[in-house]
């Protein structure tokens, strides 16, 4: 079994920053597989927001937050982040840590995740 765990959600003004932490555990190497985070609003369908490659050498991010969320993992941790700043109103959603241990690249496609986090909670005030 795989487990993920999302931290670091919360409440925040625009124009504020949060980082998301994922820890991941079970009985794989995660330091070998691609990780992703997406988001899902109220009303809206699941959407991709960055993916990192297994050695953290190789990201992708969504037109919608280039250049304003980063991230990043820490494989002797099995922990990957999304550091996020200049929040928007938009960016409010519930935000989901997956990883993909049929994959090494950067993947982008939430049909290539095997695994999930249970989500935590983005609510950017204006």
């Amino acid at each position: 079994q795989v487990q993920l765990v999302e931290s670091g959600g919360g409440l925040v003004q625009a124009g504020g920053s949060l980082r998301l932490s994922c820890a991941a555990s079970g009985r794989r190497t995660f330091s070998v597989y691609a990780m992703g985070w997406f988001r899902q609003a109220p009303g809206k369908e699941r959407e991709f927001v960055a993916a990192i490659n297994w050695s953290g050498s190789s990201t992708y991010y969504a037109d919608s937050v280039k250049g304003r969320f980063t991230i990043s993992r820490d494989n002797a941790k099995n922990t990957v982040y999304l550091q996020m700043n200049s929040l928007k109103p938009e960016d409010t959603a519930v935000y989901y840590c997956a990883v993909g241990v049929h994959n090494i690249r950067v993947v982008i496609t939430s049909a290539e995740y095997d695994y999930w986090g249970q989500g935590t909670q983005v609510t950017v005030s204006s």
